[in-house]
């Protein structure tokens, strides 16, 4: 009887255990279930799985997030052009007496022929007033363009005429720089040109560490986000401001997940701007290795659709520009650490550690062996309370024997 109900017991126990171990407790999918549901283009969310490469880990470095490949022309300003709102200072010269602005009977000796005019403001329309001239076209041009025009206009009019304009105040060719720093506010263009670096120490530097900093670049409609640190350590990320640029600088802590069979489980920090996957280990306590499998250590990240396709991604079966890879590390192969150190880390990774197949097979026989240990226990305690039954009635029927021979009594 015990062997039969413990051969029914442990039958509903594989019943229960032995599809995909469904009701045994685990950190999270074991490495089989991973490449079995990347093969699966049905699932809810289907995934890539990619095995970290040296190819991969270029195809990645080329791609980091920049700047400068959002916005192609690397060019300065190439000049202050006047805009409207922009106010403009004009002095107009002759060559002597006698002309439109200073005639004969001036009356007075004149230390040069020249007249400095009311300080002229762009209008809406894009141009300035100037007596005798007319209407002058401002915006969108230089101040030797203006000038021109200025003589051109004067020329049938005046004396040998000349003319100086000056930027005064400027009000149109301006960046802005906001967010996270010091002094924000609009300042004005550098003719000579400026970089972002130079716009935002303008600004009086970011408020925060350097590498919890992020840039973000508008222009012309076209939007592009940086670390701090990348204006630093790639200098073709520091491109030169142009007018009407709006410079946004935050502060967000760069952070990974570490979950699974890693030596501590948890949200870390960058503390510092860039973050091999090997340091993220590392800052995991390493793994955990009692548990663990070195061959299966993965990476959850969302990849622009174009960077997956570089790493050889089927992108067909995936909506959307944000195409969700899982990858996949060996840690087994020594060469497997070198590769841990070229891979960097990105915000809000996650790094999952897979447990062993020996530690799942040791939690099922742990279970086989409570089940058998239930179903065991009601019978041992059943023959035991028989034994103890027998016991208390041997020894009664022996006290009653004994007593009889002792006083005769049958």
């Amino acid at each position: 009887m015990t062997d039969r109900l413990t051969t029914i017991l442990l039958a509903v126990a594989l019943s229960l255990a032995l599809p995909g171990c469904a009701m045994m407790p685990v950190a999270g999918p074991q490495s089989w279930d991973i490449s079995t549901a990347a093969q699966d283009q049905q699932a809810s969310l289907p995934y890539a799985l990619v095995k970290v490469t040296p190819s991969v880990i270029s195809v990645l470095k080329a791609n980091r997030p920049r700047i400068a490949g959002a916005f192609l022309d690397r060019r300065g300003p190439g000049g202050v052009r006047f805009g409207i709102g922009d106010l403009v200072g004009i002095t107009l010269f002759e060559a002597g007496s006698g002309g439109l602005f200073f005639p004969n009977d001036a009356g007075t000796i004149r230390s040069g022929n020249y007249v400095a005019l009311p300080n002229q403001l762009v209008d809406d329309a894009g141009n300035i007033s100037v007596p005798y001239a007319g209407g002058i076209r401002a915006v969108g041009r230089s101040p030797a363009e203006v000038q021109k025009s200025i003589v051109d206009a004067l020329k049938k009019r005046a004396l040998d005429p000349q003319a100086i304009v000056t930027l005064v105040d400027q009000r149109a060719t301006s960046i802005t720089v906001l967010g996270d720093v010091r002094n924000a506010g609009r300042f004005p263009i550098i003719a000579s040109g400026e970089r972002l670096l130079e716009s935002i120490g303008r600004a009086g530097g970011p408020s925060s560490a350097g590498f919890d900093s992020w840039v973000v670049l508008e222009r012309e409609g076209r939007r592009a986000v940086a670390p701090f640190g990348a204006l630093i350590d790639e200098p073709t990320n520091n491109i030169y401001v142009r007018p009407r640029d709006i410079i946004y600088v935050f502060r967000e802590p760069q952070t990974f997940l570490a979950l699974g069979a890693s030596g501590r489980q948890g949200q870390f920090t960058f503390d510092q701007w860039r973050v091999s996957l090997s340091e993220a280990v590392g800052k995991a306590s390493g793994l955990n290795d009692s548990a663990a499998d070195p061959g299966s250590v993965f990476l959850y990240r969302g990849e622009p659709r174009q960077v997956a396709r570089a790493m050889g991604v089927d992108t067909a079966p995936f909506e959307g520009e944000i195409v969700p890879v899982i990858y996949q590390l060996n840690l087994r192969d020594p060469s497997g650490y070198f590769l841990a150190t070229g891979f960097e880390m990105r915000n809000k990774d996650v790094l999952y550690v897979s447990n062993a197949a020996s530690v799942e097979s040791s939690k099922f026989l742990n279970f086989l062996r409570l089940i058998v240990a239930t179903a065991n226990d009601p019978i041992v305690a059943a023959n035991g309370a028989y034994a103890l039954k027998g016991a208390i009635s041997g020894a009664t029927s022996t006290s009653t024997t004994i007593l009889q021979t002792t006083t005769g009594v049958q």
